[in-house]
């Protein structure tokens, strides 16, 4: 709370009453003083008196409103300027209250002030999230996102294509880039359905994907339509399709080949009209090399292959996504971060990026919530390097060389994560920062390696 009266009784008293009810308040005695602290307090909500000496407490609601117009300003009337109050409403203060002041009202308007803030602040940050953007979206200007992104629109314009596969490392947008797809072409007042194929176990995959009749199987009381139904006239998103069992898969081809589908249980045979999106972070042709991955299906998702680019390949594209997440967090979290110091710019561009856009997006979050004024500095970042061997071998923390050429990549990183894991006491966290990736990617090399 920023508490802004020159009557110096009732602003402490007003201050130690709040303080008692878990907020922490500020006492400024001007406006002039009021706009100096108002970039590092930056408050939840503002007390300003009408009449305040110097400059006006409507000059400074006016002067709040183009600093940041979600903060709530309450004026401080007495019974004289009436007046003044209701013209403060006008001009966007949230609410006034009349001297001499109730300090129970006073904590009650401060309730609801901050409660309204963060209810508009969650809105317009869903609203954000929920809003089909297409492909302007997807921020970018190295070369290769403009290849891909040029490729993708060109698919999006047609009705009928191909199922279209994504590949890429995790992290690197590929989910974006399919719902800009469905955002930007003719079915985008159809569904899109999203399918994590790692979150479905596999005892319930076909069932999910294209339904069950009733009586099909003990639970099913009643018949219910899959996820591949669901999405008729629209897309169907299969993300991380490199995970879905061999039996499935056989399914899945037939689904694409005969464009029907069977639920589980039914002899009966239903036409579908859904356009496919598959993505994977795995090298699907050495998949099906090692029997993993059906070939005919394989051959069927690569007709249209678009592969995203890591994000340490993409140059100064790290700054400007930098730079999108800055602005979006600061609207989260009510925060005013307005610039990233040249240091911080610097690491951000050599650091290497294990985790792609989305570790970017985590980074960002927690150093917008670590930082208290207006720069975000590099220590906010807290990025660790990633593990690195020695030369010669002689590596005093035990790490093995590097590979050599001959399938020893595979062992050599799952040694490198068992390592990292003892190190840290099988804390994940901690053995993912002393690897120099999230702990998303950690978890996934987890399941992969089978540790």
């Amino acid at each position: 709370m920023l508490i802004v009266d020159d009557e110096q009784t009732l602003a402490r008293s007003a201050k130690a009453f709040l303080g008692d009810h878990g907020y922490e308040a500020e006492v400024a005695d001007t406006g002039e003083k009021a706009l100096e602290l108002l970039e590092t307090l930056q408050p939840d909500v503002v007390f300003a008196d009408v009449r305040l000496p110097g400059m006006s407490g409507l000059d400074l609601l006016k002067r709040i409103r183009a600093f940041d117009p979600v903060i709530p300003v309450i004026m401080l009337t007495a019974y004289g300027s009436i007046e003044g109050a209701v013209e403060a409403v006008k001009l966007g203060a949230f609410d006034y209250v009349k001297k001499p002041v109730d300090l129970e009202e006073l904590k009650l308007l401060a309730d609801r002030a901050r409660e309204t803030r963060l209810l508009k602040q969650e809105l317009s940050y869903y609203r954000r999230r929920a809003s089909p953007e297409g492909f302007e979206g997807l921020l970018g200007s190295s070369p290769a996102v403009r290849a891909v992104l040029e490729r993708a629109r060109q698919i999006a314009a047609l009705d009928e294509t191909p199922p279209v596969l994504l590949t890429g490392e995790t992290g690197t947008g590929k989910g974006l880039l399919a719902r800009a797809i469905h955002a930007s072409g003719p079915r985008l007042a159809k569904p899109f359905i999203e399918v994590n194929c790692t979150a479905l176990p596999a005892t319930l995959m076909e069932a999910e994907l294209f339904g069950y009749e009733r009586g099909a199987f003990t639970d099913a009381k009643q018949s219910k339509p899959g996820l591949v139904e669901a999405a008729e006239g629209g897309f169907i998103f299969l993300d991380e399709i490199g995970d879905v069992d061999l039996p499935v898969q056989g399914k899945l081809l037939r689904a694409i080949e005969e464009r029907a589908i069977r639920r589980v249980g039914s002899v009966r045979e239903r036409k579908i009209d859904v356009r496919i999106i598959a993505a994977t972070n795995r090298d699907l042709e050495r998949e099906v090399h090692r029997d993993r991955f059906r070939k005919d299906l394989y051959f069927r998702l690569a007709v249209i292959v678009l592969d995203v680019p890591p994000l340490r390949e993409r140059g100064d594209d790290v700054l400007i996504l930098a730079e999108h997440f800055l602005r979006a967090f600061n609207a989260k979290y009510g925060k005013v971060v307005r610039e990233i110091s040249a240091p911080a710019r610097e690491l951000l561009l050599t650091y290497p990026w294990p985790g792609n856009v989305r570790e970017l997006s985590h980074v960002i979050e927690r150093a917008v919530l670590w930082s208290r004024g207006p720069t975000l500095d590099a220590e906010h970042l807290s990025l660790t390097r990633p593990v690195e061997a020695t030369d010669g071998g002689n590596n005093s923390e035990g790490t093995p060389p590097p590979p050599q050429l001959g399938g020893e990549l595979e062992r050599w990183e799952r040694t490198v994560i068992e390592q990292a894991l003892r190190e840290a006491g099988g804390n994940q966290t901690k053995a993912a920062q002393r690897l120099g990736i999230s702990r998303d990617t950690l978890r996934y090399r987890l399941k992969k390696f089978g540790l």
